[in-house]
């Protein structure tokens, strides 16, 4: 079923309800009961008779904001007939279609007069109004932001180092929506501003258990609007990352950001830690900073302070040159163990900056052997692969170094499935294109009948961090289907270091400091030099805050120039 026609259905089907336990209502109030019935007039007559704005019913249906706005109209019908109690509001929140059949069929619901003056209230009835229109005010306001937040643009955070230094750990984005066309919510109940958790209620770091932001149950097929652009090379793109196994909404799962390195029907491939695409080395564009990881070998430590004063936040990490696991670096780099050793992820700028200091003594960029398969396991006895932390596909002799050549899947291609390719395509096939997918006896059956070719559905995209040795991204968790992409980051708006901490380093920012220089600079330029415009996002502020005060001034002069 499409998105669309399940959305009617949803629809219909709260307003059968809506119907069913206010139509006797709806009749005292002197209009027909089957009005009680129409989806979205039946908002509009409540709001027309309890005196509010009337354009309000176009909000009741939709995703997010619409039951937020279904509670605050039933409150309203509610108080239309005496139900103004807290415990009554609190029971039309809870149990809304419940609560008002039960005022809809009692024999004493009876429309109560609301044309008392304001001079014939008692204190505690001022009281009230004034606390009913304080909270008012902050529901839309709510619901404006959540609007914003639903259906044009989206803040996010920079929590780790994927994407330095061309993003920094500490940034704050503003996301379009819109850059690639929008895609329709498809969780329509869920608590605003909450991604996919409420909280950490459960065992601290494993979202597994926590409560869902978002009632899974009631849910809308992917669909996406006003697509006039796809994802482009060297776009930096906001996405959610597809093999989040905590939750099965595609929109509320994980956001990530990387770079877009190639597109459906490209081909990839990493040789010595450099990008190639379609044969030819990846273009650097003028904003981005890549970074690649290198080994430091030291007479003495290095005054970290004083580095990260001089050079801004660096991500290090102090290694005992002494651990087995560090032996093959030693051997391979000719390091003398009595050195002091550090990994860096360095930008070429950086790199030179390093190579000046007095204590160091070699430098060696850390480069993964050609033909070492990057698999990761779970357990001791290596039975269990952490997919995860494993390069994509798992059966190939690939690495984060040296990978592919991979030719991105694209819509209408046809692939041969058999044993080798499987490990490939079948998160394609079960997950992301929703067929039922089994392996048995040497034979593939997808959707129970045996085959050896497969047509993609999709466009799919590899994203890479510029962080290039300390990235998460495509090279692991696989290629991302186009149902994942959330847009394109349009500013940040705030950035600070020591926001976050980097789990990637021994060595944390000393403190919080506000990077004045990165606020609302425009992402996805790729200019080397942009503009910092957040002194003028701050006039605009102090103007939007303060225009109440000036405009009171004003009145408050002009009204003793009268007298």
């Amino acid at each position: 079923m499409n998105y669309f026609l399940t959305y009617t259905v949803y629809v219909l089907i709260l307003s059968v309800l809506m119907g069913i336990s206010t139509w006797k209502l709806f009749k005292k109030m002197g209009y027909s009961p089957l009005f009680a019935f129409i989806p979205f007039y039946n908002y509009f007559i409540i709001l027309k008779e309890t005196k509010h704005p009337k354009w309000w019913a176009v909000l009741s249906y939709l995703p997010i904001v619409g039951p937020i706005m279904m509670s605050v109209f039933h409150i309203y019908l509610m108080k239309k007939f005496g139900k103004t109690l807290f415990q009554h509001q609190l029971l039309t929140v809870i149990l809304p279609f419940i609560y008002m059949a039960s005022v809809n069929y009692s024999k004493d619901a009876e429309v109560e007069d609301e044309s008392t003056n304001d001079l014939f209230l008692t204190d505690e009835e001022k009281n009230t109004k004034k606390k009913d229109t304080f909270v008012g005010s902050i529901t839309f306001a709510v619901v404006f932001a959540t609007i914003i937040h639903v259906f044009v643009t989206q803040p996010f955070g920079i929590p780790t180092g994927s994407m330095e230094r061309t993003l920094l750990v500490g940034d704050f984005l503003f996301v379009n929506k819109w850059s690639y066309g929008y895609r329709l919510p498809m969780r329509p109940v869920a608590i605003p501003f909450l991604q996919g958790t409420i909280m950490d209620t459960g065992e601290k770091g494993n979202p597994k258990d926590d409560p869902k932001s978002y009632v899974d149950a009631v849910k809308l097929p992917y669909e996406r609007i006003l697509q006039f652009n796809k994802p482009q090379r060297n776009d930096i793109v906001v996405f959610n990352y597809p093999q989040d196994s905590v939750h099965t909404a595609i929109d509320r799962k994980d956001p990530y950001v990387k770079r877009c390195v190639a597109v459906a029907g490209d081909t990839f491939e990493m040789r010595a830690g450099r990008l190639f695409v379609n044969g030819k080395p990846e273009k650097i564009l003028g904003d981005q900073e890549e970074q690649h990881s290198f080994i430091i070998e030291t007479g003495s430590e290095i005054d970290i302070k004083d580095l990260f004063k001089r050079l801004e936040y660096i991500s290090i990490v102090q290694v005992d040159s002494e651990s087995p696991y560090f032996q093959d670096k030693i051997v391979k780099y000719k390091i003398n163990p009595k050195n002091t050793v550090y990994v860096m992820q360095l930008t070429d700028k950086r790199l030179q900056a390093i190579k000046s200091l007095p204590q160091v003594i070699s430098v060696h960029e850390d480069i993964l052997d050609k033909g070492y398969a990057a698999v990761a396991y779970r357990d001791a006895m290596r039975t269990k692969i952490d997919t995860t932390q494993s390069i994509y596909p798992i059966n190939k002799p690939w690495n984060q170094d040296w990978y592919g050549p991979l030719k991105i899947p694209k819509k209408g291609d046809v692939v041969t499935i058999n044993q080798e390719s499987l490990p490939m395509y079948q998160w394609i096939i079960s997950e992301y294109e929703h067929n039922s997918l089994e392996n048995k006896n040497g034979k593939i059956f997808i959707n129970g009948k045996q085959t050896n070719q497969y047509t993609i559905k999709q466009d799919y995209y590899m994203m890479v961090g510029d962080n290039r040795d300390a990235s998460l991204d495509a090279r692991f968790f696989g290629v991302v289907p186009e149902e994942n992409i959330v847009g394109k980051p349009m500013f940040t708006w705030m950035s600070i270091e020591g926001a976050f901490n980097d789990s990637g380093a021994s060595f944390q920012a000393d403190g919080w400091r506000i990077r004045w220089d990165r606020m609302f600079k425009a992402t996805n330029t790729g200019e080397a030099n942009k503009t910092s415009y957040w002194w003028i996002a701050a006039m605009i502020l102090i103007l939007f805050f303060g225009w109440e005060y000036f405009v009171k001034l004003f009145r408050k002069d002009k009204k003793e120039e009268n007298l």
